[in-house]
Parts: C-alpha cells; sequence; structure tokens
C-alpha cells in the first residue's frame, strides 16, 4: 500500500516548502523548520528509516551548514571592508562612467561577471560576490538578489569548471553496463566519450532557453523596483539585452564543442565582458532618452532595504579604480587557478580536510550516511577572507575600520544562520533516505520514478522538471545530476529516445532549479541583510524557473526522438 502513495508522500518535504515559504510568505526562519520536520516524519513514519540514520543525515545537513556560513561569512565580511575603506565608492563611479543606466549596469554585473563567477566557482558564489556589489552601485537590495539568482541557470552547467558535468552526470552514469555498452554501439573507446556529447548539448539547450535571461532580468527590475512599475521600461532595452547574451552564449556555445564542459561558462563570459563593455561605453544598441535609475531611496518600499545597510565611505584620493578592483581581480585569480585541473592547486589545497582520516565519518553509526571532510582552504570562503586581507593592507584601512566591519559581518551572519540550519538538514534527510526498513529507495528517486510511470513517452518533456526540483531541493545541479542522470538514461533508453539529450535534459533542468533553491535564496538575502523575504524572492524567480523547463521541455520533445 505505501508503495501505491509513496511518490505523493516524497513530494511533502517540497509542498511544505511551498506552502509555509512560498504561498504564505513566511520568513526562512520559520518555515524551514517545519519542512524538516515534515522531512523527519516522512522519513521515520513511512520510508521505516532508523533514528540514527536521520540523525546521521541531520549532522550532515550541520556540517554543510557550517561551510555555507563560512562562505557568507566571507562574502559580507569584503564587501564591509569595501565600504569602510571607500573601495565601492569607487566602484561604483566606474560603472557610472561606463553607463549611469541601471538596466546596462545589472546585465554587465549580474549576467557577466556574475557567469564569470559561477564558472570558476560555482556552488552558489555569485550570489556572494554580485549582489552585494548591485546593493553597493545602488540597487535596493531585493532587486539585487533577485537579479543575482536569475541568471543562476544559463552558466550553472559549467560552473565551477565543468562540475556538474563532469562530477555530477560523470559519478550518475560511472560503471554502469547499460551506458558502457551504449557508448560501445557508438564506437567510443570508453563511456566518458559521452560527457563532452553531453556538454555541447546542454550548451546548445541553454543557449536557446538563455538567450532570454538578461532580458527578463531588466523587465522584471522595472516592473518591481522602477518608479513606473512597468515591464515597457525593461522592454526597450531589448536590442541591448539580446546582444550581451549573444554576446556570451555563442561563444559559450563554440567553447563546449571545442574545448568540453570545463570553459564554457568561465571563457564565455569573460569574451562577453570583452565586447559588451565597450560596446555600453559607446551606448551601442541602447535606446534613446534619458539612462534608467531607481527612484531616490527616500521613496523605496521598506520591503526592498535588508537590514543592514551599504554605508559608502567617501574614498581618500589615493585609491584608484584598479586598488578598489584588486579584491575582485583576486578572488577571480585564486578561484580560477585552484579550479583548473591542469595547475594542480585543487589537489593540493584539498589535502588539508577535517577530519584528516576520511573514514572516521564513513557510514556514520552504521548508517549509509557519510559526512564527506570539510576543505577549508578550497572553500569559496577562504578566498573571499583573502581577498578581505588584501583589503585592509591594499587600501590602508584602519584597526578601527576593520573593526567596525568584522563587527557588522558578525551581526548580519547570525540572521541568516536559523534558516540554513533547518534547510540543509531537511534536504539530507530528503536524500539519504534509502535503506529503510519500507524497502523504498529514497525520496527523491521515488519521485522520480513516479512521474516516469505516468508520464509515459512524454518523459522528454519532464526530464527537466525532475532535474529542477531535485535542484530546488539540494541545492546543487551537480547533486541533482549525481541522483537522476542514470535514472534518466534508463527511462529514455525504455521509451526508445535519445539518452544523451534526455540526460542534456537532466542537467539543465538542474541548472534552472538554482534560481529557486532555498538556501541559495536565503544565502543571497544574507550577504545583504534581506533576511524573511525568501518567499518573496521564490515566488518572482518561479516564473522564471517555469519559462526555462517549458523550453526545455519542448525542445526535449523535438530533439530526444530526432
Amino acid at each position: 500500500m505505501i508503495e501505491t502513495f509513496a511518490p505523493l508522500l516524497s513530494l511533502a518535504p517540497i509542498i511544505a516548502v511551498a506552502i509555509f515559504l512560498v504561498a504564505l510568505r513566511w520568513p526562512a526562519a520559520q518555515a524551514m523548520p517545519l519542512a524538516y520536520l515534515t522531512a523527519v516524519v516522512v522519513a521515520l513514519s513511512f520510508w521505516k528509516l532508523s533514528a540514527l540514520q536521520v540523525f546521521a543525515a541531520s549532522l550532515n545537513g550541520l556540517v554543510i551548514t557550517c561551510t555555507l556560513l563560512y562562505i557568507i561569512f566571507g562574502a559580507i565580511l569584503l564587501l564591509n571592508m569595501l565600504s569602510e575603506s571607500g573601495g565601492l565608492a569607487v566602484i561604483r563611479q566606474g560603472f557610472t562612467n561606463i553607463t549611469p543606466d541601471r538596466r546596462v549596469q545589472v546585465i554587465i554585473v549580474a549576467w557577466l561577471f556574475g557567469s564569470f563567477i559561477e564558472g570558476s566557482a560555482g556552488f552558489g558564489t555569485p550570489a556572494a560576490v554580485c549582489v552585494p556589489l548591485l546593493v553597493a552601485l545602488g540597487f535596493p537590495a531585493k532587486s539585487a538578489v533577485i537579479s543575482g539568482m536569475l541568471i543562476q541557470c544559463t552558466p550553472v552547467s559549467f560552473g565551477a569548471v565543468g562540475t556538474p558535468i563532469l562530477l555530477g552526470v560523470g559519478t550518475g552514469l560511472s560503471d554502469q553496463q547499460d551506458v558502457v555498452q551504449y557508448a560501445s554501439e557508438l564506437g567510443l573507446e570508453s563511456w566518458e566519450g559521452l560527457l563532452p556529447m553531453i556538454g555541447l548539448r546542454v550548451a546548445v539547450l541553454h543557449a536557446v532557453a538563455g538567450t532570454m535571461i538578461p532580458l527578463f532580468v531588466v523587465a522584471i527590475m522595472t516592473r518591481f523596483f522602477g518608479k513606473e512599475r512597468r515591464f515597457a521600461e525593461g522592454l526597450q532595452i531589448w536590442k541591448f539585452a539580446i546582444f550581451a547574451s549573444l554576446s556570451m552564449t555563442i561563444p559559450y556555445v563554440v567553447i563546449a564543442a571545442r574545448l568540453g564542459p570545463e570553459f564554457p561558462s568561465l571563457l564565455g563570459s569573460l569574451v562577453g565582458l570583452a565586447i559588451v563593455v565597450p560596446a555600453a561605453k559607446r551606448g551601442f544598441l541602447m535606446p534613446g532618452g534619458s539612462p534608467w535609475d531607481f527612484e531616490a531611496k527616500s521613496a523605496w518600499d521598506e520591503s526592498w532595504n535588508g537590514a543592514v545597510g551599504v554605508d559608502l565611505t567617501e574614498a581618500p584620493p589615493t585609491l584608484s579604480l584598479w586598488k578598489a578592483w584588486f579584491p575582485y581581480f583576486v578572488i577571480a585569480i585564486l578561484l580560477v587557478a585552484t579550479r583548473l585541473p591542469v595547475l594542480q592547486l585543487g589537489p593540493l589545497i584539498k589535502s588539508v580536510a577535517l577530519p584528516w582520516d576520511s573514514s572516521l565519518t564513513e557510514n556514520l553509526f552504521g548508517t549509509p550516511v557519510t559526512i564527506k571532510p570539510v576543505q577549508p582552504l578550497y572553500l569559496p570562503g577562504s578566498v573571499f577572507l583573502i581577498a578581505a586581507l588584501v583589503t585592509v593592507v591594499l587600501h590602508r584601512m584602519s584597526s578601527a575600520a576593520v573593526g567596525r566591519a568584522v563587527k557588522r559581518s558578525g551581526r548580519m551572519l547570525v540572521s541568516a544562520s536559523v534558516a540554513l540550519l533547518f534547510a540543509v538538514p531537511m534536504v539530507q534527510v530528503f536524500l539519504n533516505s534509502e535503506q529503510g526498513a519500507a524497502g523504498l529507495d529514497s525520496m527523491p528517486t521515488v519521485l522520480a520514478e513516479g512521474v516516469a510511470s505516468l508520464v509515459g513517452q512524454a518523459w522528454p518533456a519532464f526530464s527537466a522538471l525532475i532535474g529542477g526540483l531535485g535542484a530546488f531541493v539540494a541545492g546543487s545541479n551537480t547533486i541533482s545530476n549525481m541522483t537522476f542522470s542514470f535514472f534518466q538514461f534508463g527511462v529514455a533508453e525504455r521509451i526508445g529516445a535519445d539518452p544523451i539529450w534526455v540526460v542534456a535534459l537532466q542537467a539543465v533542468g538542474g541548472a534552472a532549479g538554482n534560481v529557486i533553491c532555498v538556501h541559495n535564496v536565503v544565502s543571497a538575502c544574507a550577504v545583504v541583510g534581506l533576511v524573511g523575504r525568501e518567499g518573496d524572492v521564490i515566488r518572482i524567480t518561479g516564473f522564471v524557473f517555469l519559462y526555462y523547463i517549458l523550453v526545455a521541455g519542448v525542445l526535449g520533445m523535438c530533439l530526444a526522438w530526432t
């Protein structure tokens, strides 16, 4: 009997999030404890997991939460250091010199610079970098968070130098006999030869769906945060928005075809920046009329502002533009250098791990749950802290200014911790729900199997949705791909569809799921003190998620049967 209703029961934690956080607009600090409790009840009562397994999964979630808080603290600290030193004032003036039009600024910072940070680091880092930078430029905190979240779709599949494809899809398909046989039938020497093929298809799907994302970002910004509250003000810049989009997505596809899954987002965004910034300076494809700007801050709705404002200290005369930007250059250089396999720096710093002996946390308490060792030097939080120290020295900050930045960062961090302390353990209980006494697979697998049995031959239309739901809950395109890639491959073979296209749809959906992922939204809100507005953010970003899934589904039905 339980098997019949298992797919619906597996949805319970997701429904709890949708009701409390999105529909009722509860703050995440109130909604996520209830979502966690829902996951625990389902796991204990219906999946018949042992209390020890639920505890082990929750403990794993707390460890991951600590790593997220470390990243958030580093991002907040760098923001406050730059605020105190006057660096943010210089950066703001530099963007004004490119163009005072906020629509162009958000495309450059969120879409292009954010895609570069995603390509180098991934794992939600773009929001930690770009959202506070937008606030420093004079954007409302809520607008900055929404803009930062909306772009976390197209570049995500190739984030962290291709991790969602190479590690996510690669782990999901690894050592599966059906995959090996399929690769052999295609004349490949190894099943790993499928990964570049999947990566190219992912790039093509993203290029089609992602072309509209910059335009959506500016249209949503003008509709919800403009003086006249009109989409039309954003749509006026459609030529420049499409130009900026294609400046990234065309090289992105070419790089996926020529170099593989490691570099499309990383190099595609750099090419885009090199094209778009000079074009913006010259007013290329810009509409006539006055540059678009927000109303005076005194006229903003109270809900737009973060709990902690970003105060711009006047910059000293000696602080040049390159010095102001240098901490961000440090971030970019360190992230790229430690993620590029050819440099071999990643394995070196990963060797510093807690605990030193990984066997201590394998099969914790005799359960299937394993806590991966934390690699503190490899985390983006450490890169942010290094950049903050560089700021102190290069900008010649006083001890009093440093003290103010540290205290303010600590206060902002505490406000974010409650939601994450329940959100991430809820995810881990959901994911680590296999091997219970009920004999059921894990909740995400049961959910996917339920959808597959329901839609049959129409599965390619729903492949991206499953990937998106996986990322929504897990907070990671990589984990969603690990969980569902082989399942997607198997369903495609059973119904006679092209399994490479179906797995690519999984990866695209998993990337789109990042725009509504709860703990990514909580993290983005935290860095600008917008705690308590997470549901409002998801209510807006959810429409872009549905657009992405719909476009991917239509393409899937056309391409997977070709």
